[in-house]
């Protein structure tokens, strides 16, 4: 992304646009029950609570009733009917884990199959986003974890904490190919989850390739443990790789989030936070996903940055938008275009 020398004020910056992801998936209900929701009028309540609060995109995940992550895709599509009635304005946005909570200690933290996966894009009603990584890699989610971070939580069970250290994000090749096409063919929009610059190289070559052509949305997600690490350095290379058409969100874990999120805000980027990226404010003070959003929306107001509405956050995110071929995805995302046939030397924008 290129910066001009007013790139930093608020009046020539997109309307902020908040993910809250307030289902935590990793935890347990007793390690937060003022904040993790249980039953569905309560899944419900934390999606109005936080929209309420000023987020307009909803990270979406499931728990059964015995606190397990659900990986009943009818709970999914209950979840999003009522969500609809509920918060109409709210992109919704399912996690394409689905869920990768172990079932019971001793169990792995894994992501459900390939063909499970693939179900997502046939969600009756479907949601407006489904997350999709990259590239098989190591999902570490413990690495950057410290004992103040999972203090009074199941993470301090070896069991849990062995299943989550060992996790593996699979998306090769094929399945990344196919998963695309079959997003696309239902009319929902992918949302790239990257790890790196070279998960980001490769949604290049997907769409130099044909394989996607739409609106290039995505989050740069800094948890380190196979991802990058929530260092500026690693944050400001991706940032300088993404293409100016994108819409890019930056999102970390534990006390890291609220600083990229206030550097987020100021540069004219995007902002996810809540319990499943964070249960802490101040160290050693927990900090509900609602709070967290209002924190977010007050420190966009210190800087001088709207913070989009609910119809804006669908503009800005390109909900809807197709666009017809290679050419229009790469001139729309900002990409140089392909080379030509016969041509020599470097290649021209369009």
């Amino acid at each position: 992304m290129h910066f001009l020398d007013d790139s930093l004020f608020p009046e020539n910056q997109e309307k902020l646009v908040i993910t809250a992801a307030p289902y935590g998936p990793e935890w347990e209900p007793a390690d937060f029950p003022e904040d993790l929701p249980l039953t569905m009028d309560q899944h419900v309540q934390q999606a109005v609570d936080c929209y309420n609060a000023g987020a307009t995109v909803l990270h979406i995940h499931v728990r059964e009733l015995d606190g397990t992550g659900s990986k009943r895709l009818s709970r999914f599509n209950e979840l999003i009917w009522r969500l609809r009635q509920a918060v109409p304005d709210m992109i919704l946005q399912v996690g394409g884990s689905i869920s990768f909570a172990p079932e019971h200690d001793g169990a792995e933290a894994r992501w459900l199959g390939d063909e499970a996966r693939h179900l997502l894009a046939a969600l009756d009603p479907a949601p407006d986003q489904v997350t999709i990584a990259v590239n098989t890699s190591l999902m570490n989610i413990t690495e950057l974890m410290t004992a103040d971070d999972i203090a009074g939580t199941s993470f301090t069970r070896p069991a849990v904490a062995k299943a989550y250290r060992e996790m593996v994000v699979p998306a090769g090749p094929s399945w990344v190919e196919e998963h695309l096409g079959r997003l696309q063919a239902t009319g929902i929009q992918p949302h790239f989850q990257l790890a790196t610059t070279a998960q980001l190289e490769t949604v290049e070559r997907l769409i130099r390739r044909g394989v996607y052509t739409g609106p290039l949305v995505l989050t740069w997600v800094g948890i380190g443990g196979g991802f990058d690490g929530p260092s500026p350095y690693n944050m400001m290379e991706f940032i300088r790789r993404v293409p100016d058409g994108a819409v890019l969100t930056l999102e970390t874990l534990m006390r890291s989030v609220l600083p990229i999120n206030t550097m987020a805000i100021a540069m004219g980027l995007h902002a996810r936070c809540g319990n499943e990226d964070t249960l802490w404010g101040r160290k050693g003070q927990r900090t509900t996903s609602v709070q967290q959003v209002e924190q977010l929306v007050r420190i966009a107001g210190e800087l001088g940055r709207e913070v989009a509405n609910g119809k804006e956050a669908f503009e800005i995110y390109k909900i809807g938008v197709r666009y017809t071929d290679t050419n229009e995805t790469l001139a729309k995302a900002g990409f140089a275009a392909n080379r030509r046939p016969g041509q020599v030397g470097f290649t021209h924008h369009a």
